[in-house]
């Protein structure tokens, strides 16, 4: 494989969860150090990164409007919870020699830049790695879907889902001894299959930009620069 990096710009999405690490609640410090020490990692060598961040691990919208929230309500909890994830995030990338900006959906002027797409350009060209928070804004629309959208608005090159799981399974690898791991699959295969890769939404952005997605496991030091090198880790979509 060589040694120059594929893709020249990446959205990366990370869920909330897994920054617990084997906690039940919260932000693992050392997770999110070893994360932002691999994000950096490739970075310098010339990939251009965003990253989108789930809430789960803080607090998650549709299991309150389950138990009879208020939907719109719960969703927005949710987008303040990823606006701390990224903020904890950007402060781990800055500790460990990078340059980070936290740019949000919701106007929150205090902790973060306003989410305008040129800008957000402007920054990952510069150098900074950008953390996109508070999902797209909107009620009922996942981080998943958020992360499809700010791949496509700014232009990367590949989507990366990073899980703690080392790929697509035709079942729940935990339950079923016999499944088995798909090394490549179509959107349409994951649409009609169920696959629960990302929502339906974030699929179909996905698919009609042409983007291309890999979901890979994230707990395995230095994945991140493998696939960067070119070595087919994990599953992808395309």
């Amino acid at each position: 494989m060589s040694d120059q990096p594929k893709y020249r710009r990446i959205l990366l999405k990370l869920s909330g969860e897994a920054l617990m690490g084997d906690a039940d609640y919260g932000i693992d410090p050392k997770v999110i150090v070893r994360l932002a020490e691999e994000i950096i990692e490739v970075q310098r060598t010339g990939v251009q990164i965003g990253i989108v961040i789930g809430g789960g691990n803080i607090f998650r919208g549709a299991g309150l409007a389950a138990a009879g929230m208020d939907r719109v309500t719960g969703d927005h909890m949710g987008m303040l919870a990823t606006v701390m994830n990224a903020l904890a995030m950007a402060d781990a990338i800055e500790k460990c020699g990078g340059y980070a900006r936290v740019m949000s959906a919701i106007q929150i002027h205090d902790v973060a830049e306003d989410y305008i797409r040129r800008r957000a350009i402007r920054h990952i060209e510069k150098g900074r790695i950008v953390l996109f928070a508070a999902g797209t804004g909107n009620p009922f629309f996942t981080t998943d879907s958020a992360a499809a959208l700010r791949a496509v608005e700014i232009g990367a090159n590949l989507v990366l889902k990073a899980t703690k799981v080392d790929g697509v399974y035709s079942a729940d690898p935990a339950r079923h001894a016999d499944a088995t791991r798909y090394e490549q699959l179509t959107y349409a295969d994951v649409i009609q299959r169920n696959l629960q890769v990302m929502d339906t939404a974030a699929i179909a952005l996905c698919r009609d930009h042409g983007m291309p997605l890999r979901i890979y496991d994230m707990t395995v030091p230095g994945n991140l620069m493998r696939i960067m090198r070119g070595e087919s880790i994990g599953t992808l979509v395309a």
